[in-house]
């Protein structure tokens, strides 16, 4: 389905902006090429706490609406429209 996709590709774009963000203070290798829930802990030393918040925040709903269960309508195109609204804020915020 395009919307499973699109929460794919959201996702990736929202975990390359984390990943930027925390090359760019200097992060342990460890929390840069580790798990991806490490990452968004360690956002909360790297950005403001509000941004950090919102940041796992989609994160955790990009990764439900990227995962497929028999017993679950996928994400709506709505859903998929305020994700990318977010994720594009999100990102912006991060490259400051």
């Amino acid at each position: 389905s395009r919307c499973r996709g699109a929460a794919f590709a959201l996702r990736v774009a929202l975990e390359s902006a984390v990943a930027d963000r925390l090359t760019a203070h200097r992060a342990p290798r460890a929390i840069r090429e580790g798990t991806k829930r490490s990452a968004f802990l360690w956002l909360r030393g790297c950005a403001e706490a509000g941004t950090a918040r919102r940041a796992k925040a989609v994160w955790s709903q990009l990764c439900l609406g990227c995962h497929y269960h028999q017993y679950e309508i996928g994400p709506t195109e709505d859903q998929v429209r305020a994700w990318h609204a977010e994720v594009a804020a999100l990102v912006a915020l991060l490259a400051t």
